[in-house]
């Protein structure tokens, strides 16, 4: 037998060293983000993406082990369990292959083959497995009884007992599965009576593809329909040639035995072995759909949490609104609540002087920096009216996806932060504040609000939550956390931290004031040695005492770095500060059996730019002017937008008329392009040229091919 550790470096083609320095990492209580930036010499330099990969097989050769233990107590309680059933058990592989073996001896429900055994027809069954030269119907004549009362149905139960002999046959089961895999096709049918129901699903109402090419999305797709009532999914390869494999392996000879054996078969695959086989690649093809959507998703969430952050500025954000009107609030730098109020620039009221006075006036009293306007409803109007008040170059405008705003406005989270303000105030600040930092105000909403990806709701929701949180986590330390303002929603996605840790630590610089030092992290309640040494890495304190407490160097080596200092007869700062410092060291005189190349280069590099924000800078963008609904577009007109969504089969942009246009895969470039993410990203400015307008389904075809700005 092989170690877990031997078994995931084979599957996964990874140093064996490096997956069993992870595994004991992982055991001791580690962070994917923490091993991967502060244990390179442990694991050989593996990422996030390998770690994660370690940890998930390792977590799946730990269910299948548990399993394999069950088996074999309940083989052991049975009687039933021999040394060669116990080698074929212990060197299983996969849970399919060990339940492949397990499937004879399970106990079953009442099914035909059972029937016929309780009825003495298993030696009948015995004598026709055997495709002898015996008179099968002579044979049939011995088993007539009470229960019993014809030939036919004493060969008819013979039968049933090796249909279902030859479905639970491991050999069997593995060629059908291997012919599934190879020739597969996956059907959909619209069911009788439902075609005006459930039109949305039309496009698969008689639809045929190979499995194996079927594209993520449209297998989604087709498995909503069949949930909705609407479709009948179907997953099978060609008939003639599952039997003709079948009949290779079990029928011997041309005899009325073999006939007979042809017959089960015939019934084995139609009735057990081919719905069986078709049940797991449905669920397969499901999981690896899931996958691929919940990829797409993680992607997406990942590109949206390290989107440009404005930055700590005085920002005035709007909730627009017609009927309701636009609230409006102001946040400083911190982004904490100024002010906040209401104004009617839009119809009906069209109290636009009003309006405009109150925007200058707070403009100026709040000495404001920046204007985030959430792109919702009336989000264009309020954009040409903000832009129409000329308030100045200093003041920058800014349209700020909303999608979520309202969930996070109505959670515990924003009732606990604003606890006297209505949810439209609330739900302005958190626009507002997306703007400053998309990270620290996004990971408060639950990832799926959010509105990135592809049949979220479709895939299997606890693995969406545990990558989402992943990508969550690997974010914000890519990022760093200022120990300082961070909430405890940021805090608790901190390596070491959680939702606990994260409380005591706000509390605990609600009581004492802000943290000088990472070293005083030690006074929180509850942060012991292990949380300490989990987190510190990934908080940032500004203006702290020792002045690599604001870079990404762990505490654990200020040693060296101060080492370097004085070997340079320098300080820390002016090791920070002078590069013809920093290029004197030679970092070979500071390796060591727990200290690296790897991490001295790391060391260097944050010397170079000590807490350097790794996201890009924000940039401006403005829609045409005039474009304002799908009513103003023209086929041909070429648009400014902006990137609000990656699928497997395009991008979606927003021009700026309140639906979002699609850019299929084969419109994204001039070339051929494999996946959406290689052209596009999340919040890309972006042009693009309009194809097609469907006013009544209110779709918009869009093409970036020859839409290079000139």
């Amino acid at each position: 037998m092989f170690s877990f550790e031997e078994l995931i470096s084979r599957s996964l083609s990874l140093p064996i060293n490096g997956v069993r320095s992870t595994v004991e990492l992982l055991h001791d209580g580690a962070t994917m983000p923490f091993i991967s930036r502060y244990r390179k010499e442990a694991t050989g330099g593996l990422d996030e993406v390998q770690i994660s990969a370690i940890q998930h097989e390792l977590k799946r050769l730990q269910e299948l082990d548990a399993r394999r233990q069950a088996i074999l107590a309940a083989l052991t309680e049975a009687g039933k369990l021999t040394d060669e059933l116990r080698k074929s058990i212990e060197s299983a592989l996969t849970m399919t292959e060990l339940e492949d073996i397990y499937l004879p001896y399970r106990s079953k429900r009442k099914t035909r083959a059972q029937a016929a055994r309780e009825r003495g027809l298993e030696p009948l069954a015995d004598f026709i497995w055997q495709q002898g030269d015996g008179d099968v119907y002579m044979e049939a004549a011995l088993y007539l009884n009470d229960q019993v009362a014809g030939l036919e149905e004493a060969l008819q139960g013979a039968r049933d007992i090796i249909a279902e002999r030859i479905s639970e046959d491991a050999e069997s089961r593995q060629t059908i599965r291997t012919l599934f895999e190879k020739k597969a096709a996956i059907s959909s049918h619209v069911m009788i009576g439902k075609q005006a129901e459930g039109i949305k699903f039309k496009d698969y109402y008689d639809w045929k593809e190979p499995l194996a090419s079927c594209p993520s999305h449209r297998l989604l797709a087709m498995r909503r329909g069949e949930t909705e009532g609407f479709l009948r999914v179907e997953i099978s390869p060609p008939e003639d040639d599952a039997i003709g494999l079948l009949k290779r392996l079990f029928v011997r000879g041309s005899g009325d035995s073999a006939g007979h054996v042809l017959t089960a078969l015939g019934d084995s695959y139609a009735r057990l072995l081919g719905p069986a086989i078709e049940t797991e690649f449905k669920n397969a093809s499901k999981e690896a759909a899931d996958t691929e959507a919940i990829r797409v998703f993680t992607d997406n969430l990942r590109q949206l949490l390290l989107a440009p952050p404005l930055g700590q500025k005085r920002v005035l954000a709007l909730d627009p609104g017609f009927r309701t009107g636009c609230k409006v609030v102001c946040l400083d730098a911190q982004g904490a609540l100024l002010h906040h109020s209401v104004i009617y620039p839009h119809p009906p009221q069209e109290d636009r002087e009003t309006a405009s006075s109150a925007i200058s006036a707070q403009v100026q009293k709040y000495r404001i920096e920046a204007i985030a306007i959430g792109n919702g409803t009336a989000g264009r109007e309020t954009e040409s009216f903000v832009r129409d008040l000329k308030l100045g170059a200093a003041v920058q405008v800014f349209m700020v996806a909303e999608s979520g705003a309202s969930i996070y406005s109505a959670s515990d989270a924003a009732r606990e932060e604003f606890p006297s303000e209505d949810v439209t105030v609330r739900g302005a600040v958190s626009i507002g504040r997306r703007l400053m930092d998309p990270l620290a105000e996004l990971v408060k909403i639950d990832p799926k609000s959010i509105g990135v990806g592809q049949y979220q709701h479709d895939v299997d929701q606890n693995e969406l939550k545990e990558s989402l949180d992943e990508t969550v986590v690997s974010c914000v330390n890519s990022v760093g956390v200022n120990l300082n303002n961070a909430s405890k929603h940021l805090l608790m996605y901190v390596s070491g931290l959680g939702p606990q840790l994260a409380k005591n630590i706000v509390d605990h610089r609600d009581r004492n004031g802000p943290f000088s030092t990472r070293a005083s992290l030690r006074d929180v309640p509850r942060l012991g040695d292990k949380a300490f040494e989990q987190c510190a890495g990934f908080l940032r304190i500004p203006d702290a005492k020792h002045p690599l407490d604001n870079s990404a160097v762990h505490p654990e080596s200020y040693g060296i770095v101060e080492q370097m200092a004085s070997d340079a007869g320098s300080t820390v700062p002016d090791l920070i500060r002078f590069e013809n410092l920093r290029k004197k060291i030679n970092l070979h005189s500071y390796v060591t059996d727990q200290v690296g190349l790897p991490t001295l280069t790391d060391i260097m590099a944050e010397l170079a730019k000590p807490g350097r924000d790794p996201r890009e800078a924000l940039e401006a963008f403005s829609f045409d002017d005039s474009v304002h609904t799908m009513a103003d577009l023209q086929v041909g007109m070429k648009l400014p937008g902006i990137v609000t969504n990656i699928t497997n089969f395009g991008a979606f942009v927003d021009i700026g008329v309140k639906q979002d246009g699609l850019v299929h895969i084969s419109q994204l470039s001039d070339r051929y392009v494999s996946s959406p993410g290689e052209v596009v990203k999340l919040r890309q400015q972006v042009q693009v040229r309009v194809v097609e307008i469907d006013l009544a389904r209110k779709r918009i075809q869009l093409s970036m091919k020859d839409c290079a700005e000139g």
